[in-house]
């Protein structure tokens, strides 16, 4: 295989989704890690990256312009080489200017299916009280790329996951979180693969399963072999 491809990841938090995409590097995966950006100081997605000896870099956006942090984002992309970005976690808007210079290039996890339970203000907790609040009997996350608003790009995958009638925010949110830390690393190898080999991103046909039910290696499994149902998009 060729040299993998560099990759930035975005993200505001403690950076579990970060973990699982570094963990999945040693899966023989397409991408590489080189640079995990933050617009908090604090984030302890940085830590993460300086354990796995990766760049940490803090690019603030309170009260700046966006095109004053897209100049310093593009900036420090560019010095890394990266061609292809994820966000993890990453709660700011990305600048116009950068989703323009990536196209079909930046990908984003959301804990819900999309286009339900999304939009601005929609992370973390809220999504999923927002989904036991509207009654919903299903849940899960969706990978999509990255446009110029909140949660509207194409949607690449999803994986349903049931919403029991005794579960809590915390309890959905650990259902959901389980299933983005196996499905994100895949998607983000699978656009890897399509850039190294020129082609279009296959979607992917996500089977709903109990996966609340799966054992650890049975939701790898499953998941994987979804994958074997993609097809190019149109």
């Amino acid at each position: 295989m060729t040299s993998p491809v560099p990759v930035a990841v975005f993200a505001s938090g403690g950076g579990t989704n970060l973990q699982a995409l570094l963990d999945y590097e040693s899966e023989d995966a397409a991408y590489r890690i080189e640079v995990v950006v933050s617009d908090r100081p604090d984030a302890g997605a940085l830590e993460r990256a300086r354990v796995a000896g990766r760049d940490a870099v803090v690019i603030p956006t309170k009260d700046r312009r966006p095109d004053e942090v897209a100049n310093d984002t593009l900036a420090c992309l560019r010095s890394a080489g990266i061609e292809m970005i994820l966000l993890a976690g990453y709660l700011r808007l990305v600048p116009p200017d950068v989703v323009r210079a990536y196209p079909r290039r930046v990908l984003n996890i959301h804990p819900a299916l999309l286009p339900a339970f999304g939009g601005k203000g929609m992370w973390g907790i809220r999504v999923h009280q927002a989904v036991l609040d509207a009654g919903a009997e299903v849940s899960g996350p969706s990978v999509h790329f990255v446009d110029e608003a909140y949660d509207t790009g194409s949607i690449l995958a999803q994986w349903r996951v049931p919403v029991h009638p005794d579960d809590t925010a915390e309890a959905l949110a650990a259902s959901v979180l389980r299933v983005e830390h196996v499905l994100y690393p895949m998607v983000a190898d699978r656009l890897a693969r399509s850039l190294v080999e020129g082609i279009e991103f296959p979607r992917v046909h996500c089977q709903s399963e109990p996966v609340t039910e799966l054992s650890d290696e049975e939701l790898v499994r499953a998941i994987r072999a979804s994958f074997q149902m993609g097809e190019p998009t149109a």
